[in-house]
């Protein structure tokens, strides 16, 4: 795998298997403080052979500290796109986004890279698993490339593998498992640097539904032990019921936010 794709957090946190707690509120932090990404006025233009389609249309959205939002729309509607310029895997055309508080319009590939191993996780619809690693090497793999200690990789990969109910299966290869159990071991692997934002795509596309609502329940209790951000690209309505907000987008325009606008600790 790519080591640009390989997501995580700055090694604040690493020397343990949970992160810290939160020790804020709505009302004692203001909300600007609870951003954890934005868009404005986004823009996203491809050209072939002198054509332009335009992906995204003047996108403006923010998503605040420990969301669960769910990007719905049709297929060629922009979610994967928009994922794509959030995640810095895709430059925009025109407009600002902000992640962890940097602008990454104006950054580098390697401040992006750096920037994505320090603030965001992937979850990728195919997995994107590296064969040849074990269950227990493939969550660990991010936090060797952050520079985490032995002892403290050793404690989170443990206590992540306990979280997503593989930890009979460390030592097997990820061509062994089920389908389940490899989307299982790359959400570990997503946040085993304790990422800001997660994103993911289509998470639950390849799994039967009794999988993927499995799949669902455990991203729901990550997101509340892991206090992490997550933005899921989906059509499905299952995902939708697990959501705490819905972002519709339609020919590259997000239509419609509802739901908590921002859901923070007490």
């Amino acid at each position: 795998m790519a080591r640009s794709l390989i997501a995580g957090s700055s090694q604040a946190g690493l020397s343990r298997g949970r992160p810290l707690a939160a020790t804020s509120s709505r009302e004692s932090v203001g909300m600007e403080s609870q951003i954890i990404a934005s868009l404005v006025g986004v823009d996203k233009v491809y050209e072939s052979d002198g054509v332009k389609l335009k992906a995204l249309d003047d996108v403006s959205l923010t998503l605040y500290r420990r969301d669960f939002a769910v990007l719905v729309g049709a297929s060629g509607s922009g979610k994967s796109t928009l994922l794509n310029v959030l995640g810095t895997l895709d430059r925009p055309t025109r407009g600002e986004i902000r992640v962890a508080g940097v602008d990454v319009t104006t950054q580098s590939d390697n401040a992006l890279s750096r920037l994505r191993l320090a603030s965001l996780g992937f979850i990728f619809q195919s997995f994107n698993l590296v064969d040849v690693l074990t269950v227990y090497e493939n969550i660990e793999y991010p936090l060797i490339i952050a520079g985490a200690g032995p002892a403290a990789a050793r404690e989170r990969v443990q206590w992540l593998m306990e979280q997503v109910g593989l930890t009979a299966h460390r030592s097997h290869r990820v061509t062994h498992l089920s389908g389940g159990q490899r989307q299982r071991v790359a959400i570990a692997r997503a946040l085993a640097n304790s990422p800001a934002l997660v994103l993911a795509d289509e998470p639950t596309a390849a799994l039967d539904s009794k999988t993927g609502e499995t799949i669902l329940e455990l991203l729901n209790r990550l997101n509340e032990s892991e206090q992490a951000t997550f933005l899921i690209a989906s059509h499905d309505q299952k995902v939708m019921s697990h959501a705490k907000r819905t972002i519709k987008i339609a020919d590259g325009t997000v239509t419609e936010s509802c739901g908590e606008e921002a859901y923070v600790y007490p």
